[in-house]
Parts: structure tokens; sequence; C-alpha cells
């Protein structure tokens, strides 16, 4: 069966779950499917991180990436852009791109950052441990589960009128310092006098920075890309407490800036010229759906925007049919201390095996796991819209016991919800629905044709799409059009990965 077309050359590549769904290995995917359907080498020319910064990582051919675009590994991709509504630390870019050049992979040549993408710096990652501090220690509240890369932080600049973008490279350094050094100053005293954090706890900060990137810089250190020194954040610390050193902090990040000044450029021109030559764009978002500041759950979401709206936003171009496609896996998964309605007790056999493969990319952190839930996802489909869904993951599935799909929520009166209530309080109250399909034991990572899977994992698809189109409509709301399923991932390898699904329609008969 031939894949269905794209209906635009713009291709969103979003979340519709809590984030950790596999975006990242769609990229190479959607490339080489591309490339087939084209005839061409090369008709991606550019794939853009849309939102976020260094909190949302990405796996794909083997490579974890926090802020480059998952284009890196395909040489045919001209241009891995970052987007004016990113955040960015400048030494992270040269922390990720130097190790992946000494490995051959082509960086900075193809980087294009835009002139307004936002500057972020040490003073938003101690903001975000010293916010964490504040909210858990004097307010006694649960802790949010930052990722502590100082990314909300940063966006508060934005919207505070603080910006510092990376157009400020190319300009006088002292405009720069000025800059900088009131942001610091800001931090300083807002650490000290409205976090109220103590003396202990600022020094432990830069301990913590420091040991966190060690961890997830330990190849470059040790393949001698980079030396360790420069991944130690004390050198930053002040002459007294809740100062900074003002001079290296400056010297710094204006050092950073200057080696990457030839890849700041303007994003809205090289994505109209791009669309102009009747080439794709693929737009890779960070965390998703229901992480979105304005139609997630506070605290529990991240500082940008999530789905496909923001592309427009971010590139700087016009309103234009875009093509999106929603990423899940077989399961759930969430961090932090997200509310986890349908989260697998963890003494169920699948707990565990589930567990051992969900490490957060950019954290390391442990994922809870829960089973597959539609309500979200009907969701997501009824009010972000998407034309393709990729289940990922589907061969973790086979322990050989029964799954679970939830198809509703209940409330305490026995209320059933097909939606998810936007009500915080009432939403804490609800309990799964769940449908309980047989499962199976065979190893599915080598199998390329959906006719090919066991027969209750076929039946198990089906009925996921169809409790979503279900949960979408409403049970009686006509969609425009029925969301298509595009892939189904069945190992981590790109070559693992099924095609040849049969359409929608086809599915939904088949329970």
């Amino acid at each position: 069966m031939a894949l269905t077309p794209f209906n635009s050359h713009i291709i969103a590549d979003t979340g519709i779950s809590m984030g950790d769904e596999g975006k990242g290995r769609l990229v190479s995917e959607l490339i080489d499917e591309l490339k087939e359907s084209t005839e061409r080498p090369d008709p991606v020319a550019m794939v853009m991180k849309v939102n976020g910064g260094a909190n949302s990582g990405h796996t794909v051919g083997g490579l974890k990436l926090n802020l480059l675009p998952a284009g890196v590994t395909d040489p045919s991709v001209g241009i891995l852009a970052i987007g004016s509504g990113v955040v960015a630390d400048p030494r992270k870019f040269l922390w990720e791109g130097l190790p992946l050049e000494r490995q051959r992979y082509i960086i900075f040549e193809r980087l294009a950052i835009d002139e307004r993408t936002l500057v972020s710096d040490v003073s938003h990652r101690l903001l975000d441990l010293g916010w964490e501090y504040y909210r858990v220690q004097i307010l006694g509240e649960a802790p949010r589960g930052s990722t502590g890369r100082g990314i909300t932080p940063a966006y508060v600049d934005e919207v505070s009128q603080w910006q510092i973008f990376y157009t400020d490279f190319k300009g006088p350094k002292e405009v720069f310092a000025h800059k900088l050094t009131q942001r610091a100053q800001r931090a300083c005293a807002t650490l000290q006098y409205l976090c109220q954090v103590s003396e202990k706890e600022w020094n432990a900060f830069f301990e913590i920075l420091t040991a966190a990137e060690i961890l997830a810089n330990r190849a470059t250190i040790e393949t001698d890309v980079l030396p360790i020194s420069e991944f130690d954040f004390a050198r930053f610390k002040g002459a007294t407490p809740f100062t900074l050193d003002l001079q290296t902090l400056v010297d710094t990040y204006w050092e950073a800036g200057q080696r990457l000044v030839q890849q700041i450029s303007d994003v809205r021109e090289l994505t109209l010229k791009a669309l102009a030559q009747k080439r794709y764009i693929i737009g890779e978002f960070g965390q998703s759906f229901w992480l979105d500041k304005r139609h997630g759950f506070p605290p529990n979401v991240t500082a940008s925007h999530t789905f496909t709206p923001e592309i427009f936003q971010s590139a700087g171009i016009p309103l234009q049919p875009v093509h999106t496609i929603g990423c899940s896996k077989a399961y759930d998964t969430k961090v932090g201390t997200h509310l986890f309605i349908t989260e697998i007790e963890k003494d169920h056999p699948l707990a565990a095996r589930l567990q051992r493969l969900e490490f957060g990319v950019s954290t390391g952190r442990q994922r809870k796991v829960g089973w597959f839930d539609t309500v979200e996802k009907g969701d997501a489909l009824r009010y972000g819209g998407f034309q393709d869904l990729v289940i990922n993951k589907l061969d973790a599935l086979n322990y050989g016991g029964n799954l679970k799909i939830c198809t509703a929520y209940r409330a305490p009166d026995r209320t059933c919800y097909r939606h998810v209530p936007r009500d915080d309080t009432l939403r804490a109250r609800l309990q799964p629905v769940y449908t309980e399909l047989p499962g199976w034991e065979e190893n599915i990572r080598a199998i390329r044709s959906f006719h090919d899977l066991p027969q209750n994992a076929r039946r198990y698809v089906a009925f996921a799409l169809k409790s979503i189109v279900q949960c979408a409509s409403r049970q009686n709301d006509a969609l425009p059009a029925y969301p298509n399923l595009r892939y189904i991932g069945v190992g981590p390898d790109p070559s693992q990965i099924i095609k040849d699904i049969p359409d929608t329609e086809t599915l939904l008969e088949m329970v």
C-alpha cells in the first residue's frame, strides 16, 4: 500500500501525549520517504527546531540530541535551523556540535540560528534551581520536576522584556555586556531575596550544575574534545555569596557567541526560499501537546508552545497549510510530578519491563509508565489536529499478558468523561475506564508488514486508533477527516518500522 501524500511542504513533527514519543526518529523516516516519493536526493531543505531549548531531548540514529535538530544525521539536509521560538545557551551548541563534528557529522556549516533566537545563560539555570527550592522548601509544595536547564526563566526574560537575542553577538561587546550584567544582577537578587536561597544552597547549585554537565558530557571529556574545566560552573561564582564573576560570565558567553556568529541568520528568509523552491521543511517540536504552557496543566508544563501553530511564529512566516504528524508510543510515559491517570501498578510485570527502557534523553530521569490513554490523544486530535498518527515502541508490549487501553474517565459520582476536563481539581479525582485486550508474546522487531504482525498486535493498534477517533468525535460529532496511521515503530533502529498500514476505515472495521 502506498503511503498517503503530504498536503503541504511544511511538515510538523509533534507529540500528542506528555513527551518522549519518538519524535526524533520520525525525522529520518520522513526524509527517507520524501527521497523515495520525489525521486530527488535532497527533498528536505530544512529541519527546524521550533520551540524549547536543551530540555527537549531526541534520539535519532543512535545519537542523543538536546538542542540540535534531528536532521544532523542526514547530510542531504542543507539547513539545521533554530527558530526564534527557541531559547538556547550558546555554549550548548558547542558542547553538542563539536563532538558530532569529531564523528564526521557536518554541523556548523549547516547550522542557522535565527537572529531573534533568545540567548540563555548560567543565570537562568541558577534561577531554575532557585525557584524549585522556593516551591518545595519555602512554600512546602510538591516539586515541579524541572529539567534544571533554565528554560522557564529564559522565557520569563522574554515576556518581561529583558531579551538578549543572538543578533546581539553581531553588535558591540559592551552592549552585550551591559545586558548580560543586568540580567545576572537581577538573577542574584531574585535568588537571595525572593527565592530565599541559603548560602549553603547557593554554593550547592554550582556543584549540581557541574555534576550534571560532567555526567552528560562524559564522552566529550574522555575523548578530549573539550576539557573538564569547560563544564565547571564554580568559575562563575563571585567573591561573595549571591554574586557572580561578571567579567568571567561576559567573556565566556561573548566568546561562545563569537564562535557562532557565522551561523546567525534570518531564518524567515531561508524558510521562504525553501518553500519557493518547492522543497520540504520539517518542524521538529519539543515536548508535546499536553505540556503546552497554555493547554497543559500548570505547574507541570513547559514554558513554550508545543504544537503546530508555533511553527509559523518560530519561523516567522505567514500562516499556510501544514501537514501535522502526531507521535505517540504504544503505551504512555510521564516524568516529574504529573498526574498520571493511567499509570501501571508498580508490581505489574509490564511496569518493570517498560521502566528498563524509559529514561529521559535530557536528564536521565526515570519515566513513569502507563497504559495507552486514548482520551488525551483524542483531545489532541480534536483541538490540535493532525493528519497522520505514528505509534512507536509497539515491540515493547510483547510480555504475553493482557493489555489495557483507556477509553474514558469516571468521576466519583459515576459521570463518564470521554474528554480531558480542564478543571484540574476534577481531573485529579478521575479514574480510568479500560478495555482489556489480549496481548502477544512474539518478538515483532523483525516484522516489516502490518499483515505479518500477530493478530492480537493488529487488533491492539486498530482498537487504539478507533478509540482515539471516538474520543475526538465525542461519539457523535463527525471529524472533518480521519487521521491516517502512517508508521508503526517496532524497534529503535531506523529500519524497524512498518509502513504498509491499511487505511483508517479498514482499521476501524477490524474491531
